[in-house]
């Protein structure tokens, strides 16, 4: 994986947690299970995040970001237009669903206004975030496997931080969690890249039912 320090700072920039999109306010469910009492420290959250990751990005997210990065490269608006909303049927709450095309509009809103060309020829009302942060990496020329680990670097920082706001487990602690999990990647990204197309999508019994509590939670930090 070659990326020049131009692209690695707008890698960064696409990532990072300042990016006005709105992520921050998510918790994608975690913030539910918590409160049920499904994770109660620090080896029940890795265990949570590391299925995630081992499930959901290897046989979904990744795979999904790379068809959408291909499709926004050859400018095959057909086939953007399709990974959309393939990617926008997997949201399996209200929630889940709530955050991915806020957070795509929000993203495409945002590098439409920066000047991105690929931007301009998107119109839909509905876009999902894989859609939009496909674009900015293929407009960039971002290598498609640095767009991979920025995706999974945001999504770790941003469930660690809800995790911290949400129950006591120390920073350290996240840190520990997050140097695990960072090990795990480079063989997970390997084997996302042999998901075929009619495989693509894995549902999280778990993750969905702490989505569904959480619309209904009395009290909570986080909009999911």
């Amino acid at each position: 994986m070659n990326i020049d320090q131009l692209q690695l700072v707008q890698l960064l920039q696409l990532t990072s947690p300042s990016l006005p999109i709105g992520g921050f306010s998510w918790s994608q469910g975690t913030e539910s299970a918590i409160d049920q009492g499904w994770l109660k420290g620090e080896a029940d959250f890795e265990e949570w995040l590391s299925g995630i990751v081992k499930i959901s990005f290897v046989c979904q997210e990744w795979p999904l970001l790379r068809k959408l990065y291909g499709a926004w490269q050859s400018e095959n608006m057909t086939q953007v237009e399709y990974w959309n909303r393939y990617s926008l049927a997997l949201r399996e709450t209200r929630e889940l669903y709530q955050e991915d095309t806020q957070m795509g509009t929000a993203l495409m809103r945002l590098t439409r206004d920066l000047g991105y060309s690929k931007a301009e020829k998107w119109q839909h009302k509905e876009t999902s975030y894989l859609t939009a942060f496909s674009m900015a990496a293929a407009e960039k020329h971002i290598p498609q496997e640095a767009a991979c680990t920025g995706l999974i670097w945001s999504w770790l920082e941003n469930q660690i931080a809800a995790a911290l706001k949400t129950f006591p487990m120390g920073q350290t602690a996240g840190q520990r969690i997050f140097h695990v999990l960072a090990e795990l990647i480079p063989d997970l990204l390997a084997q996302s890249a042999q998901i075929q197309d009619d495989d693509i999508g894995q549902s999280l019994p778990g993750v969905v039912l702490a989505s569904m509590q959480h619309e209904h939670q009395y009290s909570r930090l986080f909009r999911s």
